[in-house]
């Protein structure tokens, strides 16, 4: 099966791709926010018993990564659209290297994700996708940059998604994985190295269903039912597949076929993946990493990396239930809604009000006070979603990335992102997720209930 069904979407989005050529910097948000998605369950004649989520963007948007139509600088958060629901008919698809807490049985399925320059989001297993096209990672059959949200309809029962780099990975609910977009390095799965226009099949080796994927830069790893991994993608020596010495790249320091990790002795719940190392949790919480260590990316105390899966000393008595992984750095979230950080902390990343590297696992102690209860991590910035429905995010902010205006390019503490009201009628930002890209990040929130 090379494609899967075109959508047989009920309702079109009123949104088209345009491209200008203005690029500007704004710091209000439009009125006039379009519907991407309303629920068929919901009347044509009233919205009173329905709520809202938004979808808001902020940072550079030169590639039309941010979704407001036009090539952009945001300073703060300015809504992209709205999704009108019936309440309580929502639930949130687990995001690379979060375990599911519980198996929501809603109508409607809402996630987001941000990859190097383009971003994506999952309404009701339909994807739309905005940024840029280089290499055909919008998996709309070519390479044009898309400005606005645009449905992809190549694609049908989407369950998550994992934007990489110059490429993306799609869950189906079928338990099926799909990939586009530039094939260097074996990224795609394929077999193959050239790039792919419109989604394709990955024909993996493993037995039953996926249920979990995650992606990077140039690599890519999912999880079977069973609790197995494979992986697949660039390796160049460090080990970040996980797969020892002996399978040996197939071409240019990469693998193209879905292998598995077989040395890892337990079998894993989530997955996420560095820019040169991966990580991954048990379903009891446990984390196991392995790859590249120059920078303490595997929070061990020490520089020396390798291919095999090793659990982090330090955490070995904590239950962790997500985790997330910048470039050189990682975020981990206890059952206690606290968040640990190590590895590079050049760009203030770690959240520890310095910019030292970190060698171990250390408690972010600016978010001690607060649960915390969703973490994203970017190349080089981090965020995190509290109970209370708020986001702080830190580190890299040369790009407007971090949602605050006026901060320093480097900024090494948590920082409380703001919302403006609009007289929209529909209450206060109820943040529920985050994704971050390299220059732009995202977030879902409640607006009404």
């Amino acid at each position: 099966m090379a494609h899967m069904t075109p959508v047989r979407h009920r309702f079109q989005t009123t949104m088209t791709t345009h491209i200008y050529s203005s690029f500007t910097t704004t710091t209000t948000p439009r009125s006039k926010v379009p519907i991407i998605y309303k629920s068929p369950y919901i009347k044509e004649d009233t919205h009173s018993d329905a709520v809202t989520l938004q979808i808001l963007s902020w940072g550079r948007g030169a590639s039309g990564q941010l979704g407001g139509g036009i090539e952009e600088i945001r300073m703060y958060p300015a809504p992209v659209g709205n999704i009108v629901l019936p309440p309580h008919s929502f639930s949130l698809p687990p995001a690379p290297g979060q375990l599911l807490t519980q198996e929501l049985e809603t109508p409607h399925s809402v996630g987001i994700g941000c990859g190097l320059f383009h971003s994506g989001l999952v309404v009701d297993r339909r994807l739309w996708m905005w940024g840029k096209g280089d290499g055909g990672r919008l998996g709309f059959g070519n390479e044009n940059p898309v400005f606005l949200p645009t449905l992809n309809t190549y694609l049908d029962s989407v369950h998550s998604i994992a934007l990489g780099g110059l490429h993306s990975v799609a869950l189906t609910s079928l338990g099926q994985v799909l990939t586009w977009g530039y094939g260097g390095f074996g990224a795609l799965g394929h077999s193959v190295y050239h790039r792919e226009l419109v989604p394709r099949l990955v024909e993996g080796r493993w037995v039953g269903k996926i249920k979990h994927i995650a992606t990077s830069g140039t690599h890519t790893a999912a999880i079977t039912e069973s609790g197995e991994i494979y992986t697949w993608g660039r390796d160049e020596g460090d080990g970040r597949l996980g797969l020892g010495p002996e399978r040996g790249p197939n071409e240019g320091g990469g693998l193209s076929i879905p292998s598995k990790v077989k040395v890892l002795p337990v079998p894993v719940a989530a997955v996420c993946c560095g820019g040169f190392f991966t990580m991954a949790l048990t379903e009891g919480g446990q984390l196991w990493n392995w790859g590249a260590n120059s920078n303490y990316e595997l929070g061990r105390g020490d520089k020396i990396g390798g291919w095999k899966p090793k659990p982090i000393p330090s955490l070995e008595d904590v239950r962790i239930i997500q985790i997330a992984s910048g470039g050189y750095h990682s975020l981990a979230l206890t059952d206690e809604g606290k968040v640990l950080s190590w590895g590079h902390g050049g760009q203030g990343q770690l959240g520890h009000s310095s910019i030292q590297n970190q060698k171990t696992p250390v408690m972010i102690e600016a978010l001690a006070d607060k649960r915390v209860v969703y973490i994203a991590c970017g190349g080089s910035s981090s965020a995190a979603v509290t109970d209370e429905g708020k986001l702080y995010m830190w580190g890299n902010a040369k790009d407007s990335q971090l949602g605050v205006p006026g901060l320093p390019e480097i900024q090494p503490r948590p920082v409380e992102v703001n919302f403006l009201m609009e007289d929209d009628e529909l209450g206060s930002h109820n943040v529920l997720s985050v994704a971050v890209g390299a220059s732009h990040a995202m977030c879902l929130v409640l607006r009404s209930s």
